[in-house]
C-alpha cells in the first residue's frame, strides 16, 4: 500500500491555518519557537576560483561552521538550471506515475520516490516528500530509478554529475590539504573513484502552519561530503552556538555540508554540520543534496595522522554500511 504523501496532503487541506496533528512537532523543535531571530554571523561564502586563499577558507569553515557556500565553482548555470527543471517537472506529474518509482522498504534501498525516513520517537511527520537515486559510481546506478518523465531527466542529471565530480575532487583535496596532508588523502581514504554518490530530491510543498512543521528534523548527513543545490525559497537552518539560524540564499552558489564520514577521518578536527529545513507558507521549496560518501563495505576510520597518545580515536572504525545502519536505526556506534 503506497503511503500518503506530503503533495498530496497539502493539495486536500480545507482549512489554510491547521495540518494534520502528526506534522505538528513537539515545542522544542517548532520553527516558530526555536529559530534564533537576532543579529548573526553569516555561513562562509567561498570563491573557489580564488586559488590563494581558497583551502585556508574551506578548512576554516569546516573547522569552525561544518558548512559554506561555494561560488565561482564552474559548473554552468544552465546546466544547474536544466537539474532543478527537470526535479521539479517530476514533482508535478499525476500522483500515479510518481508512484511508478515508490521506494520499496522491503529491499533494503532507500532508492525511489517516498515520503518520511527518519524514525521519530513521537511519531511526528516531516513535512516534505523526496526522490532518491544513485548517479555514481556507474555500478551502482540503477536505472529503473530515474524518472522518465520528463524525457529530458536522465541527460540532465548525467550531464550536472559530470561537473560534480570535479567539483567533489577539489573539495576534498582542499579539506585535505587544510589538514597538512597529501590532497589525495581524504579521497583515497573514502573510496577513490568507487565513492558513491546519491542524489535527493527534497520537495516541500506550501505548508499552513510553517512555525510549527519541518520539512527535516535536525540531523547531521551521514555522508562525507554533501553538494547541495537550493531553490530560491530559503529553508535551511543551521545549530550554531545552539542557535538555529537562517541560511542566506545566495543565488548560483552551492551550499557544502561537511558530513560525518570527514568529521570520523580528521578525528574531530572538521566538524560535521547539524541543521535543519523549514517550509514556507506560500511556496514550494525544493532542494537537489548530492551525498558523497564511502562504499558500503569501506572501513572509515580517524586517519592515523590524527591520532596519538595525546590525541586517542575519539571515533571507532568499521564499515561505512555498519555506521549508516546504526545511524538510521538510531543505535549506538
Amino acid at each position: 500500500m503506497a503511503q500518503v504523501k506530503v503533495q498530496a496532503i497539502a493539495s486536500m487541506l480545507q482549512s489554510k491555518d491547521t495540518i494534520p496533528p502528526e506534522y505538528v512537532r513537539m515545542k522544542d523543535e517548532q520553527p516558530g519557537a526555536t529559530t534564533y531571530r537576532g543579529p548573526a554571523p553569516a555561513v562562509p561564502v567561498i570563491d573557489l576560483a580564488d586559488t590563494d586563499r581558497v583551502a585556508d577558507a574551506i578548512a576554516d569553515a569546516s573547522r569552525e561552521w561544518g558548512i559554506f557556500q561555494l561560488v565561482n565553482h564552474g559548473i554552468p548555470a544552465a546546466v544547474i538550471g536544466e537539474l532543478q527543471r527537470v526535479g521539479r517537472e517530476f514533482f508535478e506529474l499525476p500522483q500515479e506515475e510518481k508512484e511508478a518509482y515508490a521506494a520499496d522498504p522491503r529491499s533494503g534501498s532507500i532508492e525511489g520516490y517516498g515520503t518520511q525516513i527518519q524514525k521519530d520517537p513521537n511519531g511526528k511527520k516531516a513535512w516534505g516528500d523526496y526522490l532518491f537515486h544513485n548517479v555514481w559510481p556507474p555500478s551502482r546506478i540503477n536505472h529503473a530509478k530515474w524518472p522518465r518523465q520528463p524525457s529530458s531527466y536522465r541527460e540532465a542529471n548525467e550531464e550536472y554529475t559530470k561537473y560534480l565530480l570535479g567539483i567533489l575532487d577539489k573539495i576534498l583535496d582542499n579539506l585535505s590539504l587544510g589538514l597538512g596532508i597529501e590532497g589525495s588523502a581524504l579521497k583515497k581514504a573514502m573510496g577513490g573513484e568507487e565513492m558513491d554518490m546519491l542524489l535527493k530530491i527534497n520537495y516541500y510543498p506550501p505548508c499552513p502552519r510553517p512555525d510549527l512543521a519541518l520539512g527535516v528534523v535536525a540531523h547531521s548527513d551521514l555522508s562525507a561530503v554533501t553538494i547541495l543545490v537550493p531553490n530560491d525559497v530559503p529553508g535551511l537552518q543551521i545549530s550554531k552556538d545552539d542557535r538555529w539560524i537562517d541560511l542566506d540564499y545566495v543565488p548560483g552558489a552551492l551550499i557544502i555540508h561537511i558530513g560525518d564520514q570527514i568529521e570520523i577521518l580528521s578525528n574531530g578536527k572538521y566538524k560535521s554540520v547539524l541543521h535543519r529545513a523549514t517550509v514556507s507558507k506560500e511556496k514550494v521549496r525544493i532542494s537537489w543534496p548530492v551525498f558523497c560518501s564511502p562504499p558500503p563495505e569501506m572501513m572509515v576510520g580517524p586517519l592515523p595522522q590524527f591520532v596519538s597518545d595525546q590525541n586517542p580515536a575519539k571515533y571507532k572504525t568499521k564499515k561505512y554500511k555498519d555506521y549508516q545502519y546504526c545511524k538510521l536505526n538510531k543505535l549506538p556506534q
